[in-house]
């Protein structure tokens, strides 16, 4: 399948549900299968713990909505998706903090369409997991060598 499309293409994710509807597609698109699990309600999603015991909506009138969704393969995607319009997208247990939520369909291609990389260096030794979106905009994490799984060791530059 050809995902040319998403290289440079932005779609405006307004609500969690509609993110979680562009996780799918990107699941169908490259095979893979995905889980996702839903917290609907200040008293379950994650950033609202100074919600009252049975206190469900935000002060707005508005519902908060979380989700967490699982992909299978490798290399092993986590999303978290949170109702700030972020989300928390963890690639081989490397976690990517506060990556806006529109911004996460691109990711995903790029981790699955094998643009990221891991760049290393010798000396000092590190290393960081590289993902690049479209427009030279790129997601840049440090990792300690010695959590560099199988897949992440194919991917070093």
């Amino acid at each position: 399948m050809d995902h040319s499309q998403y290289r440079g293409h932005r779609e405006h994710l307004p609500t969690t549900e509609a993110a979680v509807g562009a996780l799918h597609a990107v699941a169908a698109g490259y095979g893979r299968e995905i889980e996702v699990t839903h917290d609907i309600g200040a008293d379950l999603t994650s950033r609202r713990s100074a919600a009252g015991f049975g206190v469900t909506t935000d002060p707005d009138g508005s519902l908060p909505h979380e989700a967490y969704a699982e992909f299978g393969g490798v290399p092993r995607v986590t999303v978290r998706l949170y109702p700030d319009d972020d989300a928390l997208i963890a690639v081989e247990g490397v976690e990517f903090h506060d990556v806006p939520r529109d911004d996460v369909p691109a990711f995903l291609h790029s981790v699955f369409g094998g643009l990221v990389h891991v760049r290393a260096r010798r000396f000092p030794p590190r290393a960081s997991l590289v993902v690049p979106l479209a427009g030279d905009r790129t997601y840049r994490e440090h990792l300690a060598a010695h959590l560099l799984t199988p897949w992440l060791s194919s991917r070093i530059r």
